[in-house]
């Protein structure tokens, strides 16, 4: 089917299709038309169906029906079209904290036949600008409470020509101009294989990369993991922590509990303490969330008894066995694990409470096949570490980004991760190939880290890698050379840990430091961050 695109900009810089990977629509579900509207499937379609009235969305002193995100969505995406000029194919930068109105932006953008970028609340203007620049966004809805560095940004990005802000009052804000809009939107009706978002992921140069997602990709990914290992009714009520610029948010926190009429809570403030309260207040029945915050909240044994949980799903980083181990035997619940990818836009890799096994991921979910192999490419013997490849129904796709011909190999997605098999097809997890530190759930690129701190007038080199947690499952570590005439002690280490947190989102910040004399490069003087680790310790406040 002919892109409904008029802006053609990301059909003209898709990969080219030998470097795409195969992908596979092996079950009955993924058979789909040639045109496609994934709003219309999630959103309008669950009018129709009768679940208008059904609590869709709900957070602290918001109830939302299907029918009335709709109402807002189709406002929205008037306002799009009719006041910001917007045309299919358009960019459309998101900014906000988890809440309705930010989901009620994203369907307008898709109903109108744009192309959404959801962003993470925490980015600052540096990242924002390269992400601007990257996909050439020319419009953006962002929450009021965060223009700011959105607004920065734009200083250096001219091609970002309209912005409007929700949660602002005033004649200009973006409630104002949906009061305008009453009736119906008419979605465009986009090809299957139209993009219809774009979502970042941090590359090993700290250069982030836009995987490009269809229509079709959206409703695939509800397809094969949600009624195969999930298994939620329509009564459940999901939570969770990670944002919706995160896929694993977008698909855990919107797309599945919608595919089945369920009721989902959105949170801004998702702290342990914060999660573990707003599941007793909401009546929480799926939970989303890192291993990290299953940690944190099963010191709250009392408080996690009275809860209503009955399925949680682990996801973001690897899931230690005491961590599975510690929530089972506390709440009863076996944990959901699995393994995604922004490249494939959801999990691929799971197991369910029946079939879960300590220190396994799981296996391939129906839909998709997995196998590791060597540098070769070919299958390794069961219990040896290799590369761990998928396919299936979703793959990467890289916007003009040289980086495809790394991840997709003979038709393959290479994951970066090393994985090993078991006896009986279990994947069970190793590390990750690349330089990429996971923590908490976030991916970190520590070059990215290390251009900042390089910024910093005390510092004359610097290298960044991964260190194991037991809290997070690795932190940023900084291993720093120092210039002539500035002491390493305490109070440098905070300064350096500020000066990141100004530059760019808060988590990537060095959560250790080591001062050391020299840093471990080739003789090209290429530095070897896999040494990195041999350096002395440093201080870690």
């Amino acid at each position: 089917m002919p892109s409904a695109h008029v802006d053609t900009f990301a059909h003209d810089h898709l990969p080219p299709v030998e470097e795409q990977p195969e992908f596979l629509f092996t079950l009955p579900s993924l058979q789909f038309p040639e045109q496609l509207n994934c709003a219309t499937e999630l959103l309008d379609r669950a009018v129709q169906r009768g679940w208008g009235d059904r609590a869709c969305l709900l957070a602290p002193g918001i109830r939302w029906t299907y029918r009335e995100l709709q109402e807002r969505a189709d406002r929205i995406a008037h306002v799009l079209v009719q006041d910001m000029g917007l045309v299919s194919g358009n960019r459309v930068l998101l900014r906000g904290a988890n809440h309705p109105m930010l989901v009620a932006c994203w369907f307008a953008v898709i109903k109108a036949g744009g192309i959404a970028v959801t962003t993470m609340p925490m980015l600052r203007a540096k990242e924002l600008s390269t992400m601007i620049a990257i996909a050439e966004v020319s419009h953006a809805l962002c929450d009021a409470t965060l223009v700011e560095e959105l607004r920065e940004a734009q200083r250096t990005a001219p091609g970002l020509r309209e912005l409007c802000c929700y949660h602002d009052a005033g004649p200009g804000g973006l409630e104002a101009a949906m009061a305008r809009h009453d009736v119906p939107f008419v979605n465009v009706d986009t090809a299957a294989n139209d993009t219809c978002l774009l979502a970042f992921t941090s590359g090993t140069t700290g250069v982030p990369k836009a995987t490009m997602h269809f229509h079709r990709d959206v409703l695939a990914i509800c397809r094969c993991w949600p009624p195969h290992v999930l298994r939620a009714t329509e009564h459940d009520v999901f939570m969770g922590s990670p944002p919706l610029g995160f896929t694993f948010g977008l698909g855990g926190l919107v797309l599945f509990p919608m595919t089945i009429g369920a009721t989902a809570v959105l949170l801004e403030k998702v702290s342990p303490p914060h999660l573990l309260e707003a599941i007793r207040e909401f009546g929480a029945t799926v939970l989303f969330t890192a291993p990290t915050s299953y940690r944190a909240m099963a010191q709250h044994q009392e408080l996690l008894h009275q809860t209503t949980l009955r399925k949680c799903v682990s996801a973001g980083e690897a899931l230690p066995p005491a961590t599975r181990a510690l929530w089972r035997d506390i709440t009863g619940i076996e944990l959901i694990d699995g393994i995604g990818a922004t490249e494939l836009l959801h999990i691929f890799i799971s197991a369910d409470e029946a079939t879960a096994r300590a220190g396994a991921t799981g296996k391939a979910v129906p839909g998709y096949v997995a196998q590791v192999v060597d540098d070769a490419g070919q299958p390794v013997p069961v219990g040896t570490v290799g590369k761990l490849r998928v396919k299936g129904p979703t793959g990467c796709r890289y916007l003009r980004d040289t980086r495809q011909r790394s991840y997709v190999k003979d038709g393959w997605n290479y994951t970066g991760d090393a994985y090993f098999l078991d006896v009986d097809g279990y994947f069970h997890y190793s590390a990750r190939t690349d330089d990429i530190i996971i923590s908490s759930g976030y991916n970190i690129a520590g070059p990215e880290v290390e251009n900042v701190l390089l910024l910093h007038p005390a510092v004359a080199e610097c290298g960044v890698y991964g260190v194991p947690d037991a809290e997070r499952g690795q932190i940023v570590k900084a291993y720093v050379v120092l210039r002539p005439g500035y002491e390493g002690n305490g109070a440098m280490v905070k300064a350096l840990q500020d000066f990141v947190k100004q530059s760019v989102a808060p988590y990537k910040y060095p959560r250790a430091v080591a001062f050391v004399a020299q840093l471990p490069r080739t003789t090209t003087g290429k530095l070897q961050r896999f040494r990195l680790h041999e350096l002395e310790s440093g201080y870690a406040p």
